[in-house]
């Protein structure tokens, strides 16, 4: 058994009669990951709701889409939504066999304008209403690792008890909005969006969308930094705002320590590129980062001493302002202290970097691609998104 917190007493999934007690199992790796959700899916008995950005046409999309079509064949009530980019290769042909059997599913935003900027990145399961999960785990082979010695370096939540129905219930909202695509325009006007959800009390649904006002996500966060006294983010793609790098600075600044991990090499290099631009502005107000170094790390997870925060939101423009996203607020104590432990994990495999040795290292040209890439990132980007969704006046 693992820390407390983090395993149930019994598994919830063969459990008969009423819905388990609360409880939080930290996903450390796509290994556990995808044994957990294939377990589940396999033993669902009424319902299974999967959101994903990608399900790949590989080994490990196969088995999980194996696995849907017998829950089907069992009279599982099974549907699936997926991104249309994230899943355009699984587009032909792949789901077949799963809608033949009267599996439902849909796709979010076709691969036409206007919508086309707009992803839907969030991912999370909920089996028979009973377990739910977020995390940033796609389904696609170079998850399926632990992170070390194979397979991207990522994290995500399983969980019983109340918080389940509001997961439920959010799949839904999104399984209907994506039936009425005229629900997506507007996106980009100012004004509030969507408000938190406190699911139980302990743990907060984060659901964010485009638009140029702070989403709940970046809301709640903010607070949680404005007087925390330790921090740590593990971030895939870390091109924070102005007022975010503000923040972790003011932080740092009044003497809280402040890490942030991100990947030593990544599957997006222009991601990676903008983020070095920042460092230098970061590490001379005392923010200390961190390159991950055994494997891509892929991993979305922001800790203070009063919160844990998991789910499929990076800290850059495009997941705070542009994609749908997902996160889950925790403040159990036994759930935070185990978030910390993994990010404490994922920094001891990382190599911290040194602002002397950074600034000797960085030539004039190294400079001038990295701020290019952060223009491309920060400013072109939704820049291109607004117009390209923009509406007749």
């Amino acid at each position: 058994m693992g820390p407390p917190g983090t395993n149930p007493p019994a598994d919830p999934l063969r459990s008969p009669g009423p819905a388990p007690a609360a409880n939080y199992h930290w996903l450390a790796d796509g290994a556990e990951f995808f044994c957990r959700l294939q377990r589940g899916i396999q033993v669902a008995r009424k319902s299974v709701r999967l959101e994903v950005y990608i399900v790949s046409d590989d080994g490990v999309g196969h088995r999980i889409r194996d696995a849907l079509v017998a829950a089907v064949r069992r009279g599982v009530q099974v549907r699936v939504l997926l991104d249309a980019l994230g899943s355009h290769e699984t587009s032909n042909g792949f789901w077949d066999v799963f809608e033949r059997g009267g599996g439902e599913l849909r796709w979010f935003s076709p691969l036409r304008l206007p919508g086309l900027p707009i992803r839907n990145h969030r991912k999370l399961f909920v089996v028979d209403d009973r377990v739910g999960g977020v995390g940033g785990f796609n389904v696609a082979e170079e998850y399926s690792g632990d992170g070390v010695h194979r397979g991207w370096a990522d994290l995500g939540l399983s969980l019983t008890g109340p918080a389940v129905a509001g997961l439920a219930e959010e799949f839904d909202r999104m399984w209907e909005a994506v039936a009425h695509p005229e629900q997506f325009r507007s996106l980009f006007r100012r004004g509030p969006r969507q408000a938190a959800r406190k699911l139980t009390e302990e743990v907060e649904l984060l659901a964010t969308g485009p638009g140029r006002s702070p989403g709940a996500f970046q809301t709640a966060l903010r607070r949680d930094l404005a007087v925390a006294g330790d921090v740590l983010f593990a971030v895939a793609y870390f091109v924070p705002t102005w007022s975010m790098r503000k923040l972790l600075k003011d932080a740092a600044a009044r003497g809280a320590r402040v890490r942030v991990i991100v990947p030593g090499k990544s599957d997006v290099e222009l991601s990676r590129r903008a983020a070095r631009h920042l460092y230098g502005s970061l590490l001379r107000r005392g923010v200390e980062i961190y390159e991950y170094q055994p494997q891509i790390l892929h991993a979305k997870l922001y800790v203070t001493e009063a919160a844990a925060y998991v789910g499929s939101s990076n800290l850059d423009t495009r997941s705070l302002y542009i994609n749908h996203e997902i996160m889950l607020r925790l403040t159990g104590g036994q759930v935070v202290r185990r978030a910390w432990e993994l990010g404490e994990m994922l920094c001891s495999r990382s190599v911290r970097v040194d602002l002397r040795t950074w600034k000797a290292s960085r030539g004039f040209f190294q400079r001038l691609r990295d701020g290019f890439a952060h223009w491309i990132i920060a400013r072109a980007d939704p820049y291109v998104a607004r117009w390209m969704v923009r509406e007749p006046r």
